[in-house]
C-alpha cells in the first residue's frame, strides 16, 4: 500500500495544476465514493488511503503559483474540507467535532484552544489553523458570502457536504448550488409565509456581517436562492419579515 502512495503522489503533484487550472479529481473521487446526502461513511473512510494522498498533494502544493482567484479559493476550500475530515478520521470514533476541542465548545471559543485554533495543517512548510484558513484566507481575501455554504465542520447543521471537489471552471455555479441545497433543508432554514418568519441557520447571525449590513440586505440575499415564491414575498416587502435562528446541531455528520 505504502509503494501505491509513494507512486501517486509522483504523478499527482504535475495533474492538479494543469495548465494554470485546479483539478482536484482525486478528492472527488473520493467524496463520490464516501459521501451521501452530505452524510460521511467515516467507518469506511478509514480504510481508504486516497485521502491522505489527497491531503500530502495539498501538503506539497505552493499556494502562491495558483495565481487564477477561482482556482486559489477553490484550493483553500478543499483544503479546509479535506483536513476536516483527516481530524475526524484520526480521532474518531467521536460523536461530535466539540469533543476534540479543550475544554469544550464555550471555554474552549473563550480560551481559543478549540481544534479550529489547532495548527495541525501545513502547506508548503506554512502551518494553519481551520480557522486560519477560514478567517484570514478564505473570508479575508475573497468576499464572497457563499463560501460558508462550501466549509463543513463535520456537523450535522454544517451547509452539506458536497460529493465533489471544487473547481475553478465551474467554482459559481457549485457554490450557487451550494446555496440552494442549503435553504432548501428545512432542519437549517425555513420560511412562513403567513407569519413573514425567516428561520435561519446560526450561521447567518455568526457572520451576519457577511451577508448584509441589516436583516433586510440579509433577507434579499438569502432570497436569491429560495423558491420564487418564498423570494417574491421577501422581496416585495422585506421590512415586515422578521429573522429567527434555528438550534444548531453539532452532531457528527456521518453515517
Amino acid at each position: 500500500m505504502l509503494i501505491l502512495i509513494f507512486s501517486l503522489l509522483s504523478i499527482i503533484p504535475g495533474l492538479i495544476y494543469a495548465n494554470g487550472t485546479d483539478k482536484h479529481a482525486l478528492f472527488t473521487e473520493v467524496l463520490q465514493d464516501y459521501v451521501n446526502a452530505g452524510e460521511v461513511n467515516y467507518t469506511a473512510l478509514l480504510s481508504d488511503d486516497r485521502l491522505q494522498v489527497y491531503i500530502s498533494v495539498l501538503e506539497n502544493t505552493n499556494p502562491d503559483t495558483i495565481t487564477e482567484s477561482k482556482a486559489q479559493l477553490a484550493f483553500w476550500l478543499n483544503a479546509y474540507n479535506a483536513f476536516t475530515l483527516q481530524i475526524i478520521l484520526q480521532n474518531f470514533p467521536v460523536k461530535s467535532i466539540n469533543d476534540l476541542h479543550w475544554g469544550g465548545l464555550y471555554l474552549g471559543t473563550v480560551l481559543k484552544k478549540t481544534i479550529w485554533d489547532k495548527k495541525f495543517i501545513t502547506i508548503y512548510g506554512n502551518s494553519y489553523s481551520l480557522n486560519h484558513i477560514e478567517h484570514k484566507i478564505v473570508r479575508a481575501f475573497y468576499d464572497d458570502a457563499r463560501v460558508h455554504f462550501a466549509l463543513v465542520c463535520a456537523s450535522k447543521s454544517c451547509p452539506p457536504l458536497r460529493p465533489e471537489a471544487y473547481e475553478a471552471s465551474r467554482l459559481d455555479a457549485q457554490l450557487d448550488d451550494q446555496a440552494r441545497i442549503f435553504f432548501s433543508q428545512p432542519e437549517k432554514n425555513h420560511f412562513d409565509l403567513e407569519k413573514q418568519r425567516a428561520y435561519l441557520s446560526k450561521i447567518l447571525d455568526w457572520f451576519k456581517s457577511d451577508f448584509g449590513a441589516n436583516d433586510e440586505e440579509i433577507l434579499l440575499f438569502v432570497a436569491k436562492y429560495l423558491p420564487v415564491n418564498i423570494a417574491e414575498a421577501i422581496k416585495t416587502d422585506p421590512k415586515s419579515w422578521k429573522i429567527k435562528h434555528t438550534k444548531y446541531d453539532w452532531s457528527l455528520n456521518g453515517f
